[in-house]
């Protein structure tokens, strides 16, 4: 902090800590609330020919199945980041919360689209509903807090 950001503070005052800042979601607080609603109904719906995604999640999807690598580990982030991160956010509305939820929701939707990418090639029955809406959950959460960081009053 330099001494004309000193200056410019009222006396006696301590300087905005990044951690307590706020954010004011607006309306958008309400589209955030209705996809993370979505995303959970996603992990009930089949994410391969078989298995719903919370049995992806919890790993309880039959072996002859061979779910893979990436949808068991997008199922996982997508639950702390989607789910966790971002209710928390909402909650909290703490600027830092929806900065880790806007950037890792920019890295899971990344890895849900090589997830589906990995069920297309690898000589599987391909991706199902359940894992396709998920990930466009996660691009529609991203787009979110990023717009809700980008628009952030000083």
């Amino acid at each position: 902090m330099s001494e004309q950001d000193n200056a410019d503070r009222p006396a006696g005052t301590k300087p905005k800590i990044l951690i307590t800042s706020r954010i004011d979601p607006g309306p958008k607080a309400f589209v955030i609330a209705i996809v993370l609603l979505v995303l959970v109904v996603s992990s009930l719906l089949p994410w391969t020919a078989e298995s719903a995604g919370w049995q992806v999640l919890t790993g309880q999807t039959d072996p002859s199945e061979d779910v893979g690598l990436l949808p068991h580990l997008f199922a996982i982030n997508c639950t702390i980041v989607g789910l966790v991160f971002g209710a928390l956010a909402l909650m909290t509305r703490f600027w830092m919360l929806a900065f880790v939820a806007g950037l890792a929701g920019v890295v899971v939707a990344f890895e849900g689209m090589v997830a589906i990418w990995s069920r297309n090639t690898g000589g599987h029955t391909g991706p199902g509903i359940g894992l396709v809406l998920a990930v466009i959950c996660m691009v529609v959460l991203a787009v979110q807090w990023i717009r809700i960081l980008w628009t952030r009053d000083e």
